[in-house]
């Protein structure tokens, strides 16, 4: 009797150990922690909070856009021209890796990025609409940041 117990408990031990173990990596693989990143940008972008979603840019995106004018901008034709005060956002895909790959035709391959699709659904003056964009994570000196595309 004494023997059946440690077996089973021995077995229940080993069963959350490795549970445990699948939880812990899956929260932490990098395709997880990409998406992860794309919710918390679009987070602080739903919030009106810019400056926080502009400092989750990977380097490249930040030379594009002063941090300002990025403010400025997104409030700026997303409140004020769509006549939006918020909006609502779905992740339409899972996380496809891509282990090269240039923001734009002129700029140097990176790699390996995290691609996500995003919706991104605006309820305003001009009716309701929606804005769908690929979003790439890319893990910059052990920080995720934001690409957008500009490819033509």
């Amino acid at each position: 009797m004494h023997n059946r117990k440690f077996i089973l408990f021995s077995t229940l031990f080993v069963l959350i150990l490795v549970g445990g173990s699948i939880a812990a990596y899956l929260y932490t693989s990098p395709s997880n922690q990409a998406k992860n990143t794309v919710e918390t940008f679009y987070d602080f972008e739903k919030e009106g909070n810019f400056s926080s979603s502009w400092k989750l840019f990977h380097p490249y995106m930040k030379e594009r856009f002063d941090k300002g004018h990025y403010i400025q901008d997104r409030a700026h034709v997303f409140m004020n021209h769509f006549g939006v005060e918020t909006f609502t956002y779905t992740l339409k895909s899972g996380v496809e890796k891509i282990s090269s790959w240039k923001p734009d035709k002129e700029a140097e391959a990176i790699g390996p990025v995290y691609a996500v699709t995003v919706v991104q659904t605006f309820k305003g003056k001009y009716g309701h609409f929606s804005i769908q964009q690929k979003v790439f994570v890319k893990k910059e000196k052990k920080e995720w940041t934001i690409l957008w595309d500009y490819n033509k």
